[in-house]
């Protein structure tokens, strides 16, 4: 079936039964990932939600109708997220789909977690070692999928694609540049996993959900932001459309052996030249390992 950037994560995902399946998803308080996982467990799935806090993430899972587990989970916080990776294996089920949907988005002010830009540190270095705590339990799913929410905005990133001397933007922070480079890793980090697990029976993709008004907006401003807003009027997408691309990519029979890819309005999609960079992808894999050496036990 086609699907087009109109179609709703509902649209994407009817008529499929997931009563056996279990799907972690971060961010799950509110917008794409709030959505997900309602139209998930709606499909029959055990979501596995996290949130910033054990609150918010109970609140929410107690918001849909279905199976659902809380986990708190503070991206910027790697301890935090060692934890959750923690609770997660020690309930000795295989996962089936992981979702890396939460993040922020170009806050005006320049911020920190462990000497990282804190766009760095929450969007990708966080999800990075979520994803390599989950990663046996994911290998023991008779088909594991990992979706890693990218961005169109990975275009925009600074120069160079990732610039490892300025990782804490003490050479100068620009909003929209580090939030684009922290969108370029997460598309990097998808590529380069995607390649290891070829052998596998993992697969691997990255996605652009659109233009979506969220929450996910709430630290951006100044006259950049306004200009982008109007720009993106004519293709802004609602929460229900927005969530599409990454229920597709997690449960549709259409995308069960692609893998590798990056994948926009309900298919695959051709991203900037940088984030097709395997060397890039390389070197910042080493690093981000080296970074989160501590956390990845």
């Amino acid at each position: 079936m086609t699907f087009n950037r109109k179609s709703t994560a509902e649209d994407v995902t009817a008529g499929l039964e997931l009563r056996r399946k279990n799907i972690v998803i971060t961010g799950v308080n509110s917008g794409l990932g709030e959505e997900s996982m309602r139209v998930l467990c709606k499909r029959g799935a055990h979501v596995i939600g996290l949130a910033r806090s054990m609150e918010k993430a109970a609140a929410a899972c107690a918001a849909v109708e279905g199976k659902t587990t809380p986990v708190a989970c503070e991206l910027s916080d790697f301890s935090s997220v060692q934890a959750a990776g923690a609770t997660i294996n020690a309930l000795g089920i295989p996962i089936d789909v992981l979702i890396t949907n939460a993040g922020i988005m170009a806050p005006n002010h320049l911020s920190h977690a462990h000497n990282l830009e804190m766009q760095f540190a929450t969007n990708h270095v966080g999800h990075f070692i979520l994803i390599n705590q989950l990663l046996e339990r994911v290998k023991q799913a008779e088909a594991g999928r990992i979706v890693i929410l990218s961005s169109g905005a990975h275009v925009m990133t600074v120069k160079g694609g990732i610039d490892f001397g300025n990782l804490d933007a003490s050479n100068g922070y620009k909003p929209w540049p580090f939030y684009g480079q922290s969108k370029l890793a997460n598309l990097l980090t998808a590529r380069h996993l995607a390649k290891q697990l070829a052998d596998t029976n993992i697969t691997v993709n990255a996605v652009h959900p659109g233009v979506i008004k969220t929450n996910l907006a709430r630290d951006a401003g100044g006259l950049f932001t306004s200009i982008i807003g109007l720009l993106a009027k004519p293709i802004e997408k609602n929460v229900e459309q927005g969530a599409a691309t990454q229920c597709y990519v997690a449960v549709n029979p259409e995308t069960a052996n692609i893998s590798g890819e990056y994948f926009s309005d309900n298919a695959v999609a051709k991203s900037s030249g940088l984030g097709r960079n395997e060397l890039l992808a390389e070197e910042l894999w080493s690093k981000t390992t080296e970074l989160a050496a501590d956390y990845l036990s």
